[in-house]
Parts: C-alpha cells; structure tokens; sequence
C-alpha cells in the first residue's frame, strides 16, 4: 500500500511517497522512508508523530494512503506570539491617534 511520510523546518519540507506491506506500522513507514538519515535532528523517542494532524503512537498500523507526519518542537509559544503582536498593534495604533 502506498503512505507518505512528511517533515517540515522553517526552509525545507520533505514529502516522501512510498510502498509498505499491510499492517506496517508508523515506525516503520518512517525508518522505510529514509528521512530519518536526511535529518538527523529527528529523534523518534521524542519528537511526537501523527497522521494527518492527528496524534498517533510509532506502533500505530497505517491504511493506505495514510500521511505519517513527524512532528517538530516549536520554537515559541504561538498565543503568545498572538498576545504580544495584539499588544504591538494597540501601542502602534495609539501613538497615530495621539
């Protein structure tokens, strides 16, 4: 059956498209992809993984044409990140009004 396995940094994204026996599971779909040798900074016991944005464990048995994503740390929280732009606005926005 055919599955893809997806990684994405800030300046690169890897989609892979590749062929697994029935009953594969997301581990072994990702260490069949050959990702895992492109970026070395994966590390299965602690990067969380999913399929189609749903978190899945490296034991789960894919369906065909699943899409194994790894997942990355983020570099910062996004409601904050939200919180101080919203708060960057308001102060832009009052110092054209005064």
């Amino acid at each position: 059956m055919i599955v893809e396995v997806a990684y994405a940094l800030a300046d690169k994204q890897s989609l892979i498209s590749l062929e697994v026996e029935e009953g594969s599971t997301l581990k072994e779909a990702i260490e069949a992809s050959g990702i895992l040798d492109e970026y070395r900074d994966i590390d299965l016991s602690t990067n969380r993984v999913g399929i189609f944005s749903k978190f899945a464990t490296l034991d789960t048995v894919l369906r065909e044409k699943d899409r194994v994503e790894i997942y990355r740390s983020l570099i910062a929280d996004p409601k904050k990140v939200r919180k101080e732009r919203a708060a960057q606005g308001k102060a832009i926005q009052s110092n054209k009004n005064a």
